[in-house]
């Protein structure tokens, strides 16, 4: 019996992602939008990337004996920018109908390169090696390092908005067996890579979050809304218990700003303290491009996950406000996408990328004024890193490709999906403008 449970599991999962019928408007002029501010915020991060990288060089070789140059960093960042760009480019005109077609295949990969990476580690392969604790990283020598749950999270985006989608025409959703249970396996299975195995916390809370947004899109009943909130947050809580460093970031968070004044490297609040020391040094217009105390070794991860803080140091209030307002204008952009796509599947594409992008903006951003505890996760373009770079360019490549296929009148209100045979006529594009289908 259980046997037989578990076919008609993968049987759901595998009908689920059919895409042969995915509904595509008159090809039109795309939103370009998406990509300026796409360019301005990966330029501000090479600009970024220019002023620090010297610090950041010379912490390295005093710290390890290393023997990084002062433009190090910056032409790794040039190149990391010039991939992302490839991967924008490549995935805006690659054909989604292709990709969606092979979305099992593309998780069932990503998994295995997962597992890859773990199996790697276990055998202490150089290929694998452990920072600081946590393998997630394959090195690759001269052509870097590629992170495989930044591919995970791809092939999940596009897997289960397929999956879900599919269920919602067929008026499934809320159904326990057919999609929730399904649903709730390829999750765990996630979390146990990226969480518990890769030690990820940040990362495994953008998957939440994408999965989260899609299943608020495709309105999920109120019923299995609350088992589905449940089942994460027991999940989480489970992994957050079971790391010893997560709970002392979270009793960190809760003690506030009542621990001892003194500034001391082994305190658990060390990180939080000097990320806003540099945004309070920075003022309202920052000390300048070079000036920065902070990246000369005192606030860890300068380059990386803090560079919110070190821009604020070096541009000031007028700075951070700037690069919250360009992603404010990004994320409008892809809310604005999602509403006029008429294939509800699409629309929930366009839902897991926002949700993918504002997780990272929002727990970045949080962690470093000290509104949520501690979270290792990139800002989005801006950290220095390369595939995470790569991975954002390619899934704003991939709205900037679904933009050319809107319509002119919203579609998410006016939709419905009891069965897929009552809804007749659901290829037409309806109140389409003439403006909306010049093509390039």
């Amino acid at each position: 019996m259980r046997l037989f449970e578990s076919k008609k599991l993968v049987k759901s999962l595998s009908d689920g992602v059919l895409s042969d019928d995915l509904i595509l408007s008159r090809r039109h002029r795309p939103d370009y939008q998406i990509v300026v501010f796409m360019g301005i915020l990966m330029l501000l991060g090479l600009v970024v990337v220019y002023a620090i990288g010297p610090q950041r060089a010379n912490v390295l070789n005093n710290a390890y004996g290393s023997d990084y140059s002062d433009t190090y960093f910056f032409i790794k960042q040039l190149a990391s920018l010039v991939v992302a760009s490839v991967a924008f480019i490549f995935v805006a005109n690659f054909p989604f109908k292709f990709v969606a077609k092979y979305a099992k295949p593309l998780l069932i990969a990503s998994f295995s390169l997962c597992l890859s990476l773990a199996l790697a580690n276990l055998a202490n392969l150089e290929i694998a090696r452990a920072t600081l604790g946590a393998a997630r990283w394959f090195n690759l020598g001269v052509l870097g390092s590629f992170q495989p749950s930044e591919a995970l999270k791809f092939s999940l985006l596009v897997f289960l908005s397929l999956f879900l989608g599919n269920k919602i025409r067929q008026g499934k959703l809320n159904d326990l067996k057919e999609t929730i249970i399904p649903l709730a396996l390829v999750y765990g299975l996630s979390i146990i890579f990226i969480v518990i195995i890769q030690n990820d916390l940040g990362t495994g809370i953008a998957m939440t979050s994408i999965i989260a947004t899609m299943l608020l899109v495709g309105k999920i009943n109120l019923k299995n809304s609350l088992i589905v909130l449940s089942a994460i947050g027991i999940l989480l809580s489970a992994v957050i218990i079971l790391a010893p460093h997560r709970m002392e970031r979270i009793m960190t968070f809760m003690q506030g700003d009542n621990q001892s004044s003194s500034i001391d490297k082994n305190q658990d609040n060390y990180h939080v303290e000097q990320a806003k020391l540099a945004i309070g040094t920075g003022g309202i217009f920052g000390v300048g491009i070079g000036n920065s105390v902070q990246a000369t070794g005192y606030l860890p991860e300068a380059i990386n996950d803090s560079v919110f803080a070190i821009i604020g140091e070096t541009f000031g209030f007028i700075g951070l406000i700037t690069i919250l307002a360009l992603f404010t204008f990004l994320l409008t952009r892809l809310l604005k996408t999602m509403d006029h796509l008429e294939d509800i599947r699409l629309r929930l594409v366009m839902a897991g990328i926002f949700g993918w992008v504002a997780a990272h903006v929002m727990l970045n951003v949080a962690s470093m004024i000290g509104l949520v505890p501690l979270t290792g996760i990139t800002l989005p373009l801006l950290s220095f890193g390369g595939t995470s770079m790569m991975f954002i360019a390619a899934i704003l490549g991939l709205a900037f490709q679904l933009s050319r296929y809107t319509t002119f009148s919203s579609n998410i209100k006016e939709t419905k999906y009891e069965d897929l045979g009552s809804r007749r006529g659901i290829g037409r594009t309806r109140n389409a403008s003439r403006s909306s289908f010049r093509r390039n």
